[in-house]
């Protein structure tokens, strides 16, 4: 009874709108599961549109709650601690934010480029290219494509 409750929630409307609530807050510092839920929601709907649909919403939500962390990150004192982390941020520049799908420390880099003035157009376009090839990459075992 609760697997098919729980199965009939992620093929409808309620599994998108959680699975970006926690995509949204697993790119910030909040914990989030937004692999389990795009796992759940693509093992319980075959289409393949609603797959593209399901990766897509992952991506946009996860992006957009790491540009929130960029924002939050260009409000901190320039006054940086030098660090290895802030070191390589510097020198790879917007590019290294294709990393911020890594669990835990790509969370904060972000917030770094926030921190160190990196522009927003390049922050966001690596950040989206980025969680776009992780979604991307799960959906595609999940569903046995690779």
């Amino acid at each position: 009874m609760l697997i098919e409750t729980l199965t009939n929630f992620f093929a409808g409307e309620g599994g998108i709108w959680a699975l970006c609530a926690s995509a949204f807050l697993s790119a910030t510092i909040l914990p989030g599961s937004s692999e389990a839920i795009l796992t759940a929601a693509l093992a319980s709907s075959a289409e393949s549109s609603r797959t593209l649909l399901l990766v897509a919403a992952a991506s946009l939500f996860n992006t957009l709650g790491s540009m929130t962390s960029w924002c939050i990150g260009r409000f901190f004192p320039d006054r940086l601690p030098s660090a290895p982390a802030i070191e390589r941020l510097r020198r790879w520049g917007a590019a290294a934010l294709f990393f911020a799908w890594v669990p835990v420390v790509g969370d904060m880099l972000p917030l770094a480029a926030g921190w160190l003035k990196i522009k927003f157009w390049p922050a966001l376009f690596w950040t989206a290219a980025g969680k776009s090839a992780r979604y991307s990459a799960l959906a595609a075992a999940v569903l046995n494509i690779l």
